[in-house]
This record gives structure tokens, C-alpha cells and sequence, in this order.
């Protein structure tokens, strides 16, 4: 996985540390919610603050901290939501409700509809693509949302997938532990990194007002969810 999308997942993940100063492999990667070997191959190519005791690898808390702090500075993931048209990137067929009760089926069922846009090529492509990412680490960043997203050459321009499930989903192992309700699938270009991050910075932010999620559950059909998506003033 690239390194720009790794911080743009520890951006929606990014929680309080707790624990002793000096941590293990499993601490980092539990903290960051990446996979245990994600973690041992950066420490093996220096990416990561990380020292050996012995053979094994140990970490200090205060400097993973700062490791992740500069790299969201570095990066410059502060959203720039007059940039997000959401009318451009989603369209009511893109709008669906969802009845699984697996993370698996919901996200094969929005792969599918999101391969139906043309600016997806590769229909096997995105599909695989978006299980290898959720089976490196969990998209859903709590209150019930998850934001799964790829980048990819057979995408030509950032598209959205909206899903509205009927049941939690219980099995995405969210922070919170809150069964996920709302999906957003996000596919893009790899030369679309900045407008990539923007995309996510805008619709995690927006997706945190109670008022706004409790009317996307609500909604009895697609014209409502998009009119609710597109609708300009996001005040609660």
C-alpha cells in the first residue's frame, strides 16, 4: 500500500494512545490500525521510528506520535470543501440500500454498483482491490460510517458509491465497536491524490453531524439520500 494512503487512513482513524512508553509491534499497529506486518515492513525499510531490543523490534510511543503528526502536517490533509463539487462525483444510480449483514457482501454489492459508472474500466479490478484494502485494515471510522476507497489506472475520474444498509454490519471492527449503517465508496485515479484526500477529508466531516446520518437512515428512497448529500447548507 502507498504511503499517501496510509496517512489518509491514520486521518480518519487517529485516536489517543494509552500504555507504556516503549511499545510492541502489536501496540503500533493496533494504535494505527494497520496490519502487523505493514508495521514490521516499515520498520525494516526506516519509514517508522524503531529500534531493536535483541531481535525484536520496539517503538517509543512519544516518537510514533510525532512520526504520524508530521506526516499529516507534511501532507496537508486540512479538507478544502469549496473544492468538492458532490453533484460531479455522485449521481442518484450511484445511490443504493443495502440488507447484509457482512462487511464482504455489503462492499461486493457497492463495488458492483460503483463499476457501473464509466469513469470505472476495470469492474474485477475494483472489486478485488476494495477486499485486499478492507482485509489490510477496517474503513469504518466510527458513528456507524465506513469509507472505503481506492486508487487505481483503470479509474479515469473520482467517482462515489453511496450505500444505506437496512441492518448493522457488524463485522468491520470499527473504534467505537457501533455496527456500520452508512458507506461511502470512493474510487479514484492515481494522479487525483490531493482531490483523493480532499474527497474523504469532506464527507468524514459532514458524516459526523447526528442530524445528517439519522436523516440518511431515515430516507425511504434514493432522491431523498441524494437530495440530503447534495444539498448545500450542512448546517445541523
Amino acid at each position: 500500500m502507498r504511503n499517501l494512503d496510509i496517512f489518509c487512513h491514520i486521518l480518519l482513524y487517529f485516536t489517543v494512545m494509552t500504555g507504556d512508553d516503549i511499545l510492541t509491534i502489536e501496540e503500533v499497529a493496533k494504535y494505527l490500525r494497520v496490519s502487523e506486518r505493514t508495521v514490521y515492513d516499515w520498520a525494516q525499510k526506516g519509514e517508522i521510528p524503531a529500534g531493536k531490543i535483541g531481535t525484536v523490534w520496539r517503538f517509543k510511543k512519544t516518537e510514533i506520535e510525532k512520526w504520524v503528526n508530521s506526516r499529516l502536517t507534511a501532507q496537508n490533509l486540512e479538507p478544502q470543501f469549496d473544492a468538492i463539487q458532490v453533484e460531479s462525483i455522485i449521481s442518484p444510480d450511484r445511490i443504493v440500500f443495502l440488507n447484509y449483514s457482512s462487511k464482504r457482501d455489503a462492499l461486493l454489492a457497492m463495488a458492483e454498483n460503483l463499476a457501473g459508472a464509466p469513469q470505472v474500466k476495470n469492474r474485477e479490478e475494483l472489486a478485488a482491490e476494495i477486499i485486499k484494502r478492507e482485509d489490510l485494515m477496517s474503513t469504518a471510522i466510527g458513528r456507524g460510517i465506513a469509507i472505503p476507497h481506492v486508487r487505481l489506472a483503470s479509474v479515469t475520474d473520482l467517482v462515489v458509491s453511496v450505500g444505506v444498509s437496512r441492518v448493522g454490519i457488524v463485522d468491520f471492527q470499527a473504534l467505537d465497536d457501533e455496527p456500520v449503517r452508512l458507506l461511502l465508496m470512493i474510487a479514484a485515479s492515481y494522479n487525483q491524490h490531493a482531490y483523493y484526500l480532499q474527497t474523504l477529508s469532506f464527507f468524514s466531516a459532514r458524516l459526523k453531524k447526528a442530524n445528517l446520518r439519522n436523516a440518511l437512515l431515515q430516507a425511504e428512497a434514493v432522491q431523498d439520500v441524494y437530495a440530503l448529500l447534495v444539498k448545500t447548507n450542512s448546517a445541523d
